[in-house]
């Protein structure tokens, strides 16, 4: 038997001569496969299709790196799976790199291929938004083909062919909530977007900078790595600029984008309808806002204003400094005082007036004064205490969810493609989408959060609407919290908390395509806090072994004006830290929590960490191992604070998990961010209304936060103490870490 290697060379099969292995490590592609040498893939594995998110712009066929350059793979592409282009190639395509190919053949199986015609609409230059409903509904047609695929094979196969035909981005973000969703992928792990698409995270000048050390040094371990300036896009003339370390942070930003992939608004019905998923919308959301009014008190500004008014100015403006690798365009500026406009864009199939907005935004008030929503059919659907905010979720997303998608619209995004578009929104300068078209950029944006300070106040008119919690409700009885205090590693005095900036190296290898093979490492800078622990003394003073629910959250003490925060205010701006529960079967117990075991954030080395090294073969060990992307990043889970120490009041509850349970395994579940991403396949762990019990007004009489507590409640002032100094990494040589 005979394997045609292109048009380079004939060899046979089984033995794998000396010459034949010289012909391969020339060719970059391989067509035609007659019959498997030894060692070849015989089914496709969850590794290999893993493989395909490496340098997503790239040819499906150029042989590639797995486990960051110790291993090479190549794939066997029938040729009909090429692009015109390269199957008119009069030569074989040469591997540019220079490498030879390694221990792992893919035979990529020519199936009859579903029809991605639909899909294919969207030009492979072009920028992708969630925001865009055509773009959505091509990225949707995409996840439903990717999902019917009935064996792992059929989708390697599926998936080769529309990664070299489609667009990248979409391509990507299908692919990815495939892997995420299917049930014979779930050992799959997705590499942080930031490697697959770094445009979208570092500033554009960074790549010609990566590109000149990558063909200078060509040994990857001598390469330096290239620091991305801490101000880059904007000075402190700006005011707004002084919380770009929060908005541009990149473990945010992929936060935001993997909390996408496991909820997206628009894909086939199994995937969307997830438990309360309209309600972690707006919680998710809320959360981001209240964090980053923390980092504004920090740094002496007011609380974000709402964007309510949509024909008055905006008067901040933001020039992200962003430069698309696929599209090869610089994304688009918003200049001080634009003034959104109707939008009409022919080529992006999108056509809607402001009013549009407006008029949305007024049912939905609507529904919520009238205290039910319109459904499809005509008929109320109450927003019921337990319910409503999960309907309202999903109706100003506008999910497929949506009761009523005619009737209410389409507000949040129409609210984002209209800020995205306020430069060019008639299309006549051919300019694309600026940030807050896209989800992975979007929070980079300081109109970002005045959309959703917007957003989130029609879900607190809804909050508003409902009862306030009793005393009883609130109360645990027999169970009593007698102090509370945190204590910071390395300080002498309790109740306070240190923040500092850091700096780490992202590899930027997985999405610079076309350069020497090897790691290119990019130095940014991030706000970091020491690790600290929490200490609370509990009293059951009723018999038997109880189980308590612990409820850690945070908020500024003092609003911007120096005044101490009214409950009614104070409640909002109350950031989640931690949720666990403990056993109640002593008299008096003690109990201490790490900072790092929070139920809201995944560990740095979640974040940013290298995927392939010491990755387990399978099993418990690697459900374990498993990485799942959607939670806040840790470095980020207190405020940056001030010099002198920003005052905040840390507050914990004990309630009744008996009531909170909700029975389901949760053993080999990625389930570290809970509070924020729920589990995967599973019930939000909570019977609670998220936020609980800040997602309400307080009872009569309550003006204060003192006021407000129950004696299953505590207390205690905390200082938050910003020192402004770089410090490497704990535990890292810090002359190499220097370069």
């Amino acid at each position: 038997m005979r394997v045609a290697l292109s048009h380079a060379c004939t060899i046979h099969v089984p033995q794998l001569t000396r010459s034949a292995q010289l012909c391969l490590s020339r060719s970059a592609v391989v067509i035609g496969l007659v019959a498997l040498a030894p060692g070849a893939s015989a089914a496709a594995t969850v590794d290999q299709l893993q493989y395909l998110l490496d340098r997503p712009s790239e040819p499906i066929f150029f042989i590639k790196n797995s486990d960051k350059g110790n291993k090479q793979v190549f794939f066997d592409v029938p040729q009909e799976y090429l692009t015109e282009r390269q199957q008119k190639l009069p030569q074989p395509v040469i591997n540019r790199f220079g490498e030879e190919a390694g221990a792992e053949r893919i035979q990529v199986r020519k199936i009859n291929l579903p029809d991605l015609s639909e899909p294919g609409r969207l030009d492979r230059r072009a920028q992708f938004s969630l925001f865009l409903p055509e773009h959505r509904k091509l990225a949707g047609r995409l996840i439903q083909i990717f999902m019917g695929m009935r064996t792992l094979d059929d989708f390697l196969s599926a998936a080769v062919y529309a990664r070299s035909h489609l667009n990248p981005y979409m391509f990507v973000y299908a692919y990815s909530v495939a892997l995420l969703h299917r049930d014979d992928t779930r050992n799959a792990h997705l590499p942080p977007l930031a490697e697959l698409f770094p445009e979208k995270y570092v500033n554009g000048d960074l790549f010609a900078r990566a590109r000149e050390e990558a063909n200078t040094v060509i040994n990857p371990e001598q390469r330096v790595p290239l620091v991305i300036p801490k101000d880059y896009t904007a000075s402190d003339l700006e005011d707004e600029h002084k919380v770009a370390y929060f908005r541009e942070d990149l473990g945010i930003n992929l936060h935001h984008w993997h909390w996408h992939l496991v909820y997206p608004f628009d894909a086939p019905r199994e995937i969307v309808d997830k438990d309360r998923r309209g309600e972690l919308f707006y919680y998710m959301h809320q959360q981001v806002l209240a964090r980053y009014n923390m980092e504004r008190f920090s740094n002496g500004m007011q609380r974000t204003k709402r964007l309510l008014n949509l024909r008055e100015p905006i008067p901040e403006g933001y020039f992200p400094k962003l430069d698309s690798l696929v599209s090869s365009r610089v994304w688009p500026a918003r200049t001080a005082n634009t003034k959104l406009s109707d939008i009409a864009r022919e080529s992006d199939q999108i056509q809607f007036d402001l009013q549009d907005i407006e008029r949305w935004r007024d049912r939905i008030y609507e529904a919520i004064h009238t205290g039910a929503v319109v459904d499809a059919n005509g008929g109320r659907v109450p927003l019921t205490e337990n319910e409503g905010v999960n309907i309202l979720g999903n109706i100003i997303e506008s999910s497929i969810l949506s009761p009523n998608r005619a009737l209410y619209g389409d507000m949040h995004n129409f609210g984002h493609i209209a800020i995205a578009f306020s430069h060019d929104p008639d299309n006549r300068h051919l300019e694309s989408f600026g940030v807050m078209g896209d989800s992975t950029t979007a929070m980079r944006d300081p109109v970002f959060y005045r959309w959703h300070a917007f957003v989130d106040d029609i879900f607190q008119e809804h909050k508003r609407t409902l009862p306030p919690y009793t005393q009883q409700q609130l109360d645990f009885p027999g169970v009593r919290v007698k102090n509370l205090e945190v204590r910071t590693a390395g300080a002498g005095n309790p109740n306070q908390l240190f923040t500092f900036w850091q700096q780490n190296d992202m590899d930027l290898s997985r999405g610079l395509d076309f350069t020497p093979r090897g790691s290119i490492f990019a130095r940014f800078t991030h706000l970091q806090h020491r690790p600290f622990t929490y200490r609370f003394t509990v009293e059951n003073n009723l018999p038997g072994q109880r189980e308590g629910y612990v409820r850690i959250f945070m908020a500024p003490k003092f609003d911007e004006r120096g005044a101490p925060m009214q409950f009614r205010d104070q409640r909002v701006f109350m950031v989640e830290l931690d949720k666990f529960p403990i056993n109640l079967s002593q008299r008096s117990q003690n109990v201490e929590r790490r900072s790092t075991m929070s139920s809201v954030t995944i560990p740095f080395e979640r974040t940013f960490r290298n995927l392939d090294a010491n990755r387990p073969q399978g099993g418990a060990q690697l459900e374990q191992f498993n990485f799942c992307g959607c939670g806040w990043p840790q470095h980020m889970l207190i405020p940056k604070g001030t010099a002198q120490g920003l005052p905040v009041q840390l507050f914990v509850m004990i309630t009744d998990y008996s009531k909170d349970r909700v029975d389901q395994p949760l053993d080999g579940m990625c389930n570290d961010a809970a509070s924020y991403c729920g589990v995967r396949g599973q019930r939000y762990p909570d019977r609670r209304p998220m936020g609980f019990p800040f997602d309400r007004n307080g009872r009569q009489g309550v003006d204060s936060l003192r006021s407000f507590l129950t004696g299953n409640m505590f207390v205690q002032d905390v200082l938050v103490k910003f020192q402004d100094k770089i410090e490497a990494p704990a535990g890292r040589n810090v002359t190499a870490f220097r370069g």
